[in-house]
């Protein structure tokens, strides 16, 4: 859901449309690999942005006004349904392009924590169930690292912490 500096709302869904194609391994394959070189896929990335070869993905959104969900024809918040081009089409917004990798993998990329919780204003979650859940366990998942256990030491804090007498 997006909402405006007026309070109107709608409803967004995006699409991120690969220019580089879609390459998949057999099952078969996959196990091989997952036994051989668990980690394949992020090497393959790193590498082709070192050559220069910068994935991307042409972002395009569908806007539905907030008032139509009420009566459209199935739930649009159905992961197993499509919003119609003829009745949302497409619209071109940009492109998502990786041209750099990241200097300290951990600061990065591993403290990032990204949650579907961690929105920005203007910005709110839809009733879909699955991405409902998500923004409970994904929060719970990336504190789990963060917190003190038998095995673990806890993130460095670089911040200041403030006590209330």
């Amino acid at each position: 859901m997006w909402i405006n500096a007026a309070g109107k709302r709608v409803w967004v869904k995006y699409h991120f449309k690969t220019d580089q194609g879609i390459q998949s391994f057999t099952a078969a394959e996959a196990k091989a690999m997952k036994a051989e070189d668990p980690d394949y896929h992020r090497r393959d990335l790193h590498q082709a942005i070192e050559r220069k070869d910068y994935p991307a993905w042409l972002l395009e959104m569908q806007i539905m006004p907030f008032e139509d969900v009420a009566t459209y024809r199935f739930n649009p918040f159905d992961l197993t349904k499509v919003w119609p081009h003829r009745d949302y089409p497409p619209i071109t917004v940009g492109r998502l392009v990786l041209d750099r990798n990241p200097e300290n993998f951990f600061a990065q990329i591993e403290q990032a924590a990204f949650s579907p919780a961690n929105m920005v204003s203007g910005i709110g979650p839809s009733p879909d169930r699955m991405l409902l859940g998500r923004l409970f366990s994904y929060t719970q998942g990336l504190r789990a690292p963060c917190e003190p256990g038998s095995n673990r030491r806890p993130l460095p804090w670089h911040g200041e912490i403030h006590h209330r007498p």
